[in-house]
């Protein structure tokens, strides 16, 4: 793996060894299925940069978490900005992270401070849970949950402070779980129908400069789509607008946040080959993103997921 020189980082939490799941079930639609629940490590990494002072407004309510990838091993690393554009060398945060097909960040603390508190992750078998760093024990947030081909955690788009969790299932029916900031979740809202031609949907943060959590959205002929967030958990975006084509280049996209460190929302970028490019956020609606620039030279696709 190819790494950019790195900083301290502002902050390295314990590692946290996560028992299996015994927490009670939250209302998920869906029926239990038998655990057999993995035992993950993760401890945090927060970003190493201060947002620019003419960003501090906007950097107050943007997240800035740490990019995050495991390996098939299983093992965590952890990547944070390095106040330059570019990221810190990677840090192993956690091993364990078998048996899992998905893994999520959330900023779960209801002080909307922009730090990720903990990781939300569905084992193979359907269980979801939530871990949070410097914890214990992960919590069971539910079971069932392999009716879903997408997760993402978009951050906070139902009113509340806490981070809120997207799920769609393979009819192409989208919903909208709340997070009540204790890694625990509401039963799900039916937000919207025939998000199926979508190949991607990345978010976690606000694009266009109104103050409210947006996504974007990857067809299958490689357009990209904005979804601007309203701020209403019943339709939490408004109507699509094109962003640009020519992203189905990359097989991996994913939003941590403010990775520049300018207060506004950036989006991440993998290819085939393996290299990892930043798209800088404008905080405008009509063109979201800056052109790209290569924050990664090869190896990236040693990573099964990247959040």
């Amino acid at each position: 793996m190819a790494e950019t020189a790195g900083r301290t980082h502002r902050r390295t939490a314990a590692r946290a060894a996560a028992a299996a799941l015994t927490a009670g079930l939250v209302a998920t639609g869906t029926s239990a299925v038998a655990a057999n629940s993995p035992q993950p490590s993760a401890a945090a990494a927060e970003s190493a940069q201060a947002p620019a002072a003419a960003a501090a407004a906007a950097a107050a309510v943007t997240p800035r978490f740490a990019l995050y990838g495991a390996n098939s091993a299983g093992t965590l690393y952890a990547y944070t900005g390095n106040g330059k554009g570019g990221l810190t060398a990677r840090a192993n945060k956690g091993s364990g992270w078998t048996g899992v097909s998905a893994i999520l960040q959330v900023d779960n603390d209801n002080k909307a401070n922009g730090y990720s508190e903990g990781l939300w992750f569905r084992e193979t078998n359907g269980n979801v849970g939530y871990l949070k760093f410097e914890g214990e024990k992960p919590v069971k947030v539910g079971s069932g949950w392999n009716i879903y081909n997408k997760l993402v955690s978009p951050g906070n788009i139902g009113g509340a402070a806490a981070g809120d969790l997207l799920a769609r299932d393979a009819k192409g029916d989208l919903y909208l779980y709340l997070g009540y900031g204790t890694g625990k979740v509401t039963g799900r809202i039916k937000v919207a129908t025939g998000w199926n031609i979508y190949t991607e949907i990345a978010g976690n943060g606000d694009l266009t400069g109104d103050g409210k959590n947006d996504v974007v959205a990857r067809d299958k002929s490689g357009v990209l789509w904005l979804y601007k967030g309203t701020g209403n958990q019943h339709a939490p975006y408004a109507k699509r607008t094109k962003v640009g084509s020519g992203w189905n280049q990359y097989n991996r996209l994913v939003s941590t946040g403010d990775i520049s460190g300018d207060g506004r929302t950036d989006l991440l970028a993998r290819n085939a080959k393996g290299e990892l490019y930043l798209y800088k956020g404008t905080g405008k609606a009509a063109a979201p993103y800056q052109a790209k620039v290569k924050v990664g030279t090869s190896g990236w696709n040693s990573y099964k997921f990247l959040f």
